[in-house]
């Protein structure tokens, strides 16, 4: 795997958005983003496993964070869900000064809330079921993780194509709860920040409020698709639009120096 491109789509035009996609689905999680491309240029990849990038011997946000960071070439925005938004957190972690901006919804990284009620429960719940994740058809093990995590993605009777492939990867993953981002390193990049929960569940409005509080970032709620949150279609791309805006049109007007007297661009 080491050195392996991954499976990557780009589209559109203008400042480039690096999409890092979560668990089960691969670059669909990013649908209904499409609209995004008149604005900036897409690069939805695969992680590894998904689609036609290379796999691993399991999922692990540690080991698929430099893949991503690759990807940002001379500069790019970071945007990650779930699984992919703690992906795009040690991404931005590992290479600060190639991140215009970074946006997580619902990251996956609960031991950042470790001590809640609601979270602890949550994370006992995720470690009996992978425990038992051998032991568990693919389709029980899904419906079970997505009822856990809020989910509103539809889980057919029988599973085939990507969406079996997708429990297979799954039930192999990393856990996300394992993860402990470098907050300090992550709070201390100049590069702005926006944290993005669903408004559905206290596990994940506690851990966004935490992320945004170690880091420094804006805070959204966006409603209506639980943990799906980009699937909230324009609302979440009005939000993600207005972010990337700021920062870019702040982008410009930073004075650049030019020997020796300031000019603004």
């Amino acid at each position: 795997m080491a050195g392996a491109p991954l499976d990557v789509q780009v589209r559109g035009s203008g400042p480039r958005v690096v999409l890092v996609h979560g668990s089960v689905l691969g670059v669909r999680t990013w649908q209904h983003q499409d609209a995004l491309a008149g604005s900036y240029t897409l690069v939805l990849a695969n992680r590894p496993g998904f689609g036609a990038s290379p796999p691993l011997a399991r999922g692990d946000f540690e080991a698929e964070a430099p893949l991503f960071a690759d990807l940002l070439d001379d500069g790019a925005h970071l945007v990650g869900h779930s699984y992919g938004a703690v992906i795009a957190l040690y991404a931005a972690a590992i290479a600060p000064d190639r991140v215009r901006s970074l946006t997580v919804s619902e990251p996956g990284c609960l031991a950042v809330s470790a001590g809640n009620r609601d979270v602890d429960a949550q994370i006992a719940g995720g470690e009996l079921l992978y425990a038992q994740a051998e032991h568990l058809e693919a389709i029980d093990f899904l419906r079970a993780f997505r009822g856990g995590a809020g989910s509103t993605h539809h889980t057919p009777d029988e599973l085939d194509g990507e969406l079996l492939a997708g429990a297979e990867l799954l039930r192999r993953e990393r856990p996300p709860w394992e993860a402990t981002p470098d907050w300090e390193r992550l709070a201390a990049a100049p590069f702005p920040k926006l944290a993005i929960s669903g408004g559905h569940s206290p596990v994940f409005e506690a851990v966004c409020d935490a992320v945004a509080e170690r880091i420094g970032a804006e805070r959204a709620v966006i409603p209506g698709r639980g943990h799906s949150v980009p699937a909230a279609g324009e609302p979440y791309n009005e939000r993600l639009r207005a972010f990337l805006g700021t920062v870019e049109g702040a982008a410009r007007a930073r004075p650049v120096r030019q020997g020796g007297a300031s000019s603004y661009h």
